[in-house]
């Protein structure tokens, strides 16, 4: 059985920082490309970084402002965000597939971030 179980979230002001995790389980880890992707109230979900075995993506309006990484020997994704803005806010969830954008394999069940102004 397959999960994916965020971490992390949770109130912060604008400007400060938070870090994500995402820990997999039931999936060869290594061989996955893994994503974050949030959703805000009324709004569609969108790709906020992915990282593969050798390249990582952005959104443009996260750009510079975080940083996706991955352990293998964890089975765990990271996103640090940094420079939190008040539209940051959203259910942010993890998502393992072969190529994003792309389809989705699997999901997490979400975490929320809120950031206050």
């Amino acid at each position: 059985q397959v999960q994916l179980v965020e971490s992390g979230g949770g109130l912060v002001q604008a400007g400060g920082s938070l870090r994500l995790s995402c820990v997999a389980s039931g999936i060869i880890f290594s061989f996955n490309a893994m994503g974050w992707y949030r959703q805000a109230p009324g709004k569609e979900r969108e790709l906020v970084a992915s990282i593969t075995s050798i390249s990582t993506t952005y959104a443009a309006s996260v750009k510079g402002r975080f940083t996706i990484s991955r352990d293998n020997a964890k089975n765990t994704v990271y996103l640090q965000m940094n420079s939190l803005k008040p539209e940051d806010t959203a259910v942010y969830y993890c998502a393992a597939g072969t190529v994003f954008p792309g389809p989705v394999d699997y999901w997490g069940k979400g975490t929320l971030v809120t950031v206050s102004s």
